[in-house]
């Protein structure tokens, strides 16, 4: 895993080379025909103080898209989309009691919920962390 340092106007940020993302500022990890996702280290950084974060339930089916978790900063509140279909398979229980780690430690132990990937040809939709860069770089103009 390569960690990429970006600078953007006013700060850096990192994104990782190993990972797919989407366009509203969530990662994915495929891993054995499932998906472990979270927010972006530029996301945190957008968001700054996480205070709260409210969980998708266990075993709920899911659409790529659909909004499945809401995180609570001092600066607002935001939801988090699943970019794949499929069933919620494990959630992230440390964020109920930690949400910082979702500042802290974005890409590792502030990972949010895990999904089956029903249609892996969905996959194909997410973007690379080259494509991501650009986004935020073009975002941060």
């Amino acid at each position: 895993m390569v960690k990429l340092e970006v600078q953007l106007r006013t700060f850096k940020t990192i994104v990782e080379d190993t990972l797919l993302y989407t366009r509203t500022d969530e990662w994915i990890r495929v891993e054995d025909g499932k998906a472990r996702v979270g927010i972006t280290d530029y996301a945190q950084r957008m968001l700054r103080d996480i205070v709260g974060v409210e969980l998708p339930k266990l075993g709920l089916k899911v659409s790529k898209g659909q909004a499945v978790a809401v995180i609570e900063s001092i600066k607002a509140t935001v939801e988090v989309y699943t970019p794949i279909t499929g069933t919620i398979i494990e959630i992230n229980e440390r964020l109920r009691g930690e949400p910082e780690l979702l500042n802290k430690d974005p890409y590792g132990n502030g990972w949010i919920f895990v999904v089956s990937i029903e249609n892996r040809d969905e996959i194909k939709d997410l973007i690379t962390p080259q494509e991501y860069i650009l986004k935020i770089q073009q975002e941060k103009r």
